[in-house]
């Protein structure tokens, strides 16, 4: 901490959203001033988007949740967190002994910070004895987790910054982390070649060498062809290839299915610049492969994202300077207590692989058995900077699956749709009033390790998610495993097998570096694999009966698969691109940043607006076999004149009324929403 004039300067990290940036945060006389950039900071080096520029509005919203409220019939009565604990304490006691300790489900969002969260949360969850841990892992990034372990045992990051050429696969990153894509703007400032695969033009697809647009869903097929490009031409790097791979001869023959013509047919992407494409990615050096959360949210996700993993290896570009790095990760404390419950979540059966490599439920799976009751009833659930009725796919059953729980808390920053449902609402601490432990190896591919800091006393009676677990645990009975007054201590915990303790991270308010930049670790100890090398054909994929080797799947719902369905519906519904103002559901209430954006919108392209009589800013209703929803329309060149967009996260249009939970991919359980059939029509026709 330092002094600037009257103000106190508080380094810390934000989390408005999941970029993870580096802050100055100005005090005085207790109250936040000043938010900027930390320009040290390895994430954003000073750079900060238009969600950090609100955190002082954010903090100070007079929509924040203060005090603990009670459901009183249709209305909210304020209690004590006294009463909050003692009540959810004696419904969670009453529930353990009259069905079980499996009765109870946890479910953790990102909307209150989630690394550190999950520690405390999954102890409390093995302590009570319930297998039922969830999180926004069943949906959200881990499918690229799990591809990237399986094919060469850990996690990489695109180092677009020092790259010559930048495949930017379904990730619009200037919508969605700002920093992160003025870096990547720096390296075609520096000359790098960029080439941008998304039905949508984007901010950068529209400055993109080459621009490829695939119907939704058919990713996989696209990566397979430009495999089957690079390998036919003898692109890959030969020597890594023979040395640190197994199964090549067999991917090889493999690829030899998706010629470009065939797959032109199949994604809508010209033979040609499938050419153009690969050539481009595998002859430039270093190249990275930059990819978002569509490509998770597909039938085949994890093969897609296999596929993709392959390219970065074959072609030389895996853990090197300017293409896809790993880094080393703290060795932390495990905090849980795993063999204190002796039963696995919903979901591990039917997505083994993504129990194996998460330890927690899917969540997909848990909404379907809150409902049927098979093989036994959910009663309670705890819900922790989570937004499952905006955020899940199929609102209608998610919506049947809150009603029917007996009991429901939910605690958050604001009062959410999903807090709606609850018996007891908690009223939250932000990021700016609590002190958290983050390791940038983990969630960033950058072996830097610095404390979220509390900056100034929680609103009202908030409380850190932290304090409600150890509390809550204390209150059921089991202090001896929450002996901590203050994070601090528990934090202590956690760094045990570092040397490092929260005093020394305290030292060091700015974070450091707890190893240096190393490439090609793999020449030491080989890759964190059966083999130790980079596994082409997945042995350990075949053994649990999924294709070793990365292979298309057409999608449930498409034109080809269901073309009975698409006379009904014709049109391509894609939900859930970012938008620079909004982490998904959150910060609509936020006046400066509703101001940029102040509705929901459906986007189409002009051709698609005529063919319907549409007019831009018109309403008009998106229908999906499951629902519709009433939305504004916005008509822009910028969308494929097949596809439809619905901005997510809006309770006022809530484009998962639109979307399935059943059809998933069978290794990650993630819910293939980026590809369903839809019709338009105007409002009142």
């Amino acid at each position: 901490m330092t002094t600037i004039g009257d103000s106190r300067v508080i380094k810390t990290v934000c989390r408005i959203c999941s970029g993870e940036c580096g802050l100055d945060v100005y005090v005085h006389d207790g109250k936040i001033v000043k938010v900027e950039g930390m320009k040290e900071h390895p994430i954003n080096r000073g750079e900060i988007c238009p969600k950090a520029e609100a955190a002082i509005d954010y903090v100070y919203s007079p929509d924040r949740l203060k005090y603990p409220l009670k459901r009183d019939g249709d209305s909210w009565k304020r209690i004590s967190w006294d009463e909050a604990l003692t009540t959810i304490a004696q419904e969670l006691t009453r529930i353990k002994k009259e069905y079980g300790s499996r009765a109870l489900a946890v479910y953790l969002g990102q909307g209150i910070d989630y690394y550190e969260n999950k520690w405390y949360a999954r102890r409390f969850c093995d302590v009570y004895g319930t297998p039922g841990y969830y999180s926004v892992d069943s949906m959200c990034y881990r499918a690229r987790v799990i591809a990237h372990r399986l094919t060469y045992g850990a996690m990489s990051v695109a180092d677009q910054e020092n790259s010559k050429c930048i495949l930017m696969w379904a990730r619009n990153e200037y919508n969605a982390i700002l920093p992160r894509a003025k870096k990547a703007l720096k390296a075609l400032e520096n000359g790098a070649k960029l080439i941008v695969v998304d039905p949508v033009r984007t901010f950068f697809a529209k400055r993109a060498d080459i621009h490829l647009r695939p119907r939704p869903g058919t990713d996989c097929a696209l990566a397979l062809a430009m495999l089957n490009i690079i390998i036919s031409e003898g692109l890959y790097d030969k020597e890594f290839v023979e040395r640190w791979t197994v199964g090549f001869e067999k991917l090889a023959e493999h690829v030899k299915k998706y010629p470009p013509e065939k797959v032109e047919e199949i994604t809508w992407v010209k033979a040609d610049d499938m050419v153009k494409a690969a050539r481009l990615y595998a002859s430039t050096k270093p190249a990275c492969i930059n990819q978002g959360n569509s490509i998770d949210l597909q039938a085949n996700g994890v093969q897609t994202s296999r596929a993709l993993a392959i390219m970065q290896a074959i072609t030389g570009n895996l853990d090197v300077p300017g293409g896809n790095i790993y880094s080393p990760r703290l060795r932390l404390t495990n905090l849980g207590f795993p063999k204190m419950v002796s039963e696995k979540p919903f979901g591990a059966d039917e997505h083994p692989i993504q129990y194996e490599h998460t330890r927690e439920g899917q969540a997909m799976v848990l909404i379907e058995k809150v409902i049927s009751g098979d093989p036994y009833q959910i009663r309670a659930m705890i819900v922790s900077g989570g937004n499952p009725a905006l955020q899940l796919p199929n609102y209608n059953k998610v919506k049947a699956a809150l009603e029917k729980l007996d009991f429901l808390v939910v605690m958050d920053v604001f009062m959410t749709a999903t807090a709606e449902f609850a018996d007891i609402v908690l009223p939250a601490a932000t990021f700016l009033e609590k002190t958290e432990l983050l390791d940038f190896g983990a969630v960033m591919g950058i072996p830097y390790v610095m404390l979220r800091k509390k900056v100034v006393e929680p609103i009202g009676e908030a409380w850190p998610d932290w304090k409600f677990w150890f509390e809550l645990g204390k209150r059921m009975g089991y202090g001896e495993y929450f002996p901590w007054n203050d994070v601090r201590e528990a934090i202590d915990v956690l760094l045990k097998p570092t040397g490092y303790s929260a005093k020394i991270l305290e030292e060091l308010p700015g974070g450091f570096y707890y190893d240096y930049p190393r490439y090609r670790k793999y020449l030491d100890d080989g890759f964190l694999t059966p083999s130790k090398k980079v596994e082409l054909y997945s042995e350990t994929l075949e053994k649990y009966g999924y294709d070793p080797l990365p292979t298309y799947v057409e999608p449930n719902e498409s034109p080809v698969s269901t073309p009975e369905l698409a006379e009904e519906y014709p049109l391509i519904l894609t939900t859930g691109a970012r938008v620079l103002e909004y982490t998904h559901s959150q910060l609509r209430n936020i006046p400066q940043l509703r101001e940029k954006v102040p509705h929901p919108s459906a986007e189409i392209h002009p051709e698609t607006a005529k063919r319907y009589g549409i007019a831009d800013g018109e309403m008009i209703v998106v229908k999906t076999k499951r629902g519709s929803v009433k939305i504004k329309a916005k008509v822009t060149e910028d969308m494929h004149p097949r596809v439809v967009h619905v901005q997510h996260g809006w309770k006022e249009a809530n484009a998962n009324v639109l979307t399935d939970e059943a059809n998933r991919d069978p290794i990650s359980g993630f819910p293939a929403i980026k590809s369903l059939l839809c019709s338009i029509e105007r409002l009142g026709r």
